[in-house]
């Protein structure tokens, strides 16, 4: 089966917030690349998690669940009841130690292997909640739902991309300046 590409717009963040760019908009229209299981599959392979995981329905629906509870989170970042979803999705997973003839390691471990993506993303979240949450950010274009981890020197990234948002936001302004003179 020839491999799809990957539509989404913005690729290559952190696999939480990648999680979430599964749906994004084009044309004012609400895309979702989670409709199934060959959108799992690009999802999967973007994420370096295709040899590991099966994308089936079984693992679609958990990851969607993780998708959910994630967004949930990022919106509301102090919400108890948006923290119990991530961490209801964290327990069906655990890390175990391990010890390689490389040395200390750990392990991902699932009862179910179709909750490791969406438990991997969590889980992935919980990183960047302990780096750095204040540059967890949605993009700040009126009309764009996508979220990145600001890796900006001094943190002020505004847009998912410049390209996209950005130039969008300042041909916007400049429209307004023009109609004004």
């Amino acid at each position: 089966m020839p491999a799809m590409s990957d539509p989404r717009p913005l690729t290559g963040e952190p696999v939480s917030l990648d999680l979430l760019n599964t749906r994004w908009m084009r044309d004012g229209v609400r895309q979702d690349l989670l409709t199934g299981v060959d959108g799992l599959r690009i999802w999967l392979a973007a994420n370096g998690l295709a040899d590991r995981f099966t994308a089936d329905a079984a693992t679609l629906e958990r990851t969607l669940t993780a998708r959910e509870a994630l967004a949930a989170l990022v919106d509301s970042p102090g919400d108890a009841t948006a923290a119990a979803r991530v961490d209801d999705v964290l327990g069906h997973g655990r890390i175990r130690a391990t010890l390689t003839a490389e040395g200390p390691g750990e392990q991902a471990e699932f009862a179910d292997p179709a909750w490791g993506p969406g438990w991997i993303a969590a889980r992935g979240h919980l990183d960047l909640l302990r780096t750095a949450p204040d540059r967890i950010r949605g993009c700040a274009h009126e009309a764009c739902v996508l979220h990145f981890f600001d890796t900006s020197r001094n943190g002020t990234r505004r847009w998912c991309s410049m390209a996209l948002c950005g130039n969008r936001a300042k041909a916007s302004r400049h429209y307004a300046r023009s109609r004004e003179a």
